[in-house]
Order: structure tokens, then sequence, then C-alpha cells
């Protein structure tokens, strides 16, 4: 497995790998993790500058990224595969997926912006921009996260509409593959659509249907549950729910995301605001794509 870590010259870029060594450690058993820690550096290489000061400006950048890279390298365990690599691309987001795409990859791992609150995430432009165009898993890390002593949980947050069933198979594959639990989780906004009581058992109902479907596919590979959270709002749903410091939640793209590809929708973005948790954001795979056979998992 090969995870592209964007690293930046502050404490995302640290967010960014903690997370990252998160996820080797409960993998690295069984599937063997290379990190490629990547910066990127707006514009064109040095030599290939219009003029000297614009050389001059990006030999620069390029010295202190090589500074930084070094001790980003080093936040790295020897026992875990890393690389490192400085990019030059028209933004950062736009570097990242050259380099994901450039070979299998099956993550993109960034910091969310350092402002947020309470550990909650604040979508900086990076991230924002990577949540509406990457063609492969995206995980944001909130400001100041640090790695637990080993991944406990995975939780998938499931809608009602079409596409819910891929990522419900992303997860299901990437529990196992960590050996942890999987929740499966349906957030209910009471103020959001009328007839509570029949949003709330269509969502149990809906629930229950999934975790039998999540429970047939794992057989006793590891241990599946649901939890259905109602509130006034989305972010006072997932504030009932309990989270452990070791867990990660994934989400599907919105319905309007093209095909392998992400487009972060509403609901996904309210969550974000309150989730305590690292969050992984999976493309709008086609069914048919995501198979036990095909193994698509983060």
């Amino acid at each position: 497995m090969r995870y592209v870590v964007g690293i930046t010259m502050d404490k995302r870029g640290r967010d960014a790998v903690s997370l990252a060594l998160t996820l080797a450690r409960s993998t690295r058993a069984h599937h063997p993790v290379e990190l490629d820690l990547v910066h990127v550096i707006r514009g064109v290489p040095p030599e290939q500058a219009g003029s000297k000061p614009e050389r001059e400006y990006q030999k620069l950048c390029l010295t202190e990224a090589r500074q930084w890279m070094a001790k980003a390298h080093d936040l790295v365990p020897k026992t875990i595969d890393s690389t490192t690599s400085i990019h030059f691309a028209d933004s950062m987001a736009a570097g990242l997926i050259d380099k994901a795409t450039s070979r299998p990859c099956d993550l993109i791992v960034v910091g969310a912006a350092s402002h947020g609150p309470l550990r909650r995430f604040t979508v900086g432009s990076v991230a924002n921009a990577l949540l509406h165009s990457s063609p492969v898993p995206v995980a944001l890390a909130p400001s100041g996260y640090l790695p637990p002593s080993r991944l406990t949980r995975l939780t998938c947050a499931l809608g009602m509409r079409p596409g819910a069933e891929v990522a419900l198979n992303v997860a299901v594959q990437s529990s196992v593959l960590h050996d942890v639990p999987l929740r499966l989780i349906s957030l209910i906004a009471l103020d959001a659509r009328s007839g509570a009581a029949e949003s709330t058992h269509a969502a149990r109902e809906h629930a229950k249907t999934l975790l039998l479907r999540a429970s047939q596919s794992v057989a006793d590979a590891t241990e599946v549950m649901v939890d259905v959270a109602h509130g006034r709002s989305v972010e006072s749903a997932i504030e009932k729910l309990t989270w452990d410091d070791g867990e990660i939640v994934l989400i599907g793209s919105n319905r309007l995301a093209q095909n392998r590809s992400i487009f972060l929708g509403t609901t996904a973005n309210k969550m974000l605001r309150s989730l305590p948790v690292p969050m992984v954001v999976i493309p709008r795979y086609h069914a048919p794509d995501v198979t036990p056979e095909k193994d698509i998992s983060i």
C-alpha cells in the first residue's frame, strides 16, 4: 500500500504524518505501507523560471523545503518504509494529485487548517481542493492530532441515498485489513425534515439492513455494530455519539461527484465541523469497482 502524505511547513504537515503513521502501523503486518512524503512548491523548478529574480526565489523555496522535509522524514520510524520528494505544480492540491496518480496510491493524507477550535476541523484551501477533485481517498487529520498507540475502530457514516454501498464496501474491507471493529452510523437532523418519527424509524431500518450486509461480508473476521444518532442538527447528532481517540471515520462522496472522484456534500461538511477524530472521504467509485476481489481499502 502507498500513502501520499502532504507536507506543509507548519503543524499541518506533522498532523498528516501522525495520521499516516496511525494507519501504517495497524496494517503493516499484513500489507507493508510506503509513506511518500511530498512537499509541493508552487510554480516551476528554478531552471525553468523565466527571470533571474524568479529563479532565485524558487531556489530559496527549494532549500527551505529540503530542510523541512528532512525534519518530516525524521518523524517516521525506520521500521516504516518512507520516501521524501519535492514537487513543483500550480497548487499543493494539484501536486499531490500528480504524485498520487503517478503510480498506484491508496490514500492522500493531509492536515486540516491549523486554526480549528478544540482539535476540530477547519478545512483549508488545500484540503478543500482535494475534497472536490481527488481520484483517490483523502484522509484529513484534525489540528493537533497525535498518533494513538493503536487504531481502535473504523466508523462509516452512511446515508440513505444511492452510493452508500460503495463507502460501506470500502469500510468493510478496511476494517478487516486493519483488524479493528467497524461501526456504522446514521445521523438524523430532526429539524431538517418533517416527520421526525418516520425518519428515525426509516433510518433504523436502513441501518439494520446495512448491518446485516456488513456482518455477512466480514463473516467472523471482525465485529460490526450500528449506531443511529439524532439531534436538532447533524452537528448535535455527532456530539451525542462516543468517539475513541484511536478512531477514524469514513464517508462517501456526494452523489454529484463524477465517477472515481470526490465531491464533499453538505452533510459531510457539517460533520467536519463537529468531528474530534480524523475523516477519510471515499471517491464515487462505481459499485462494481468495489468488491472483495478488487480489495479497495485504506
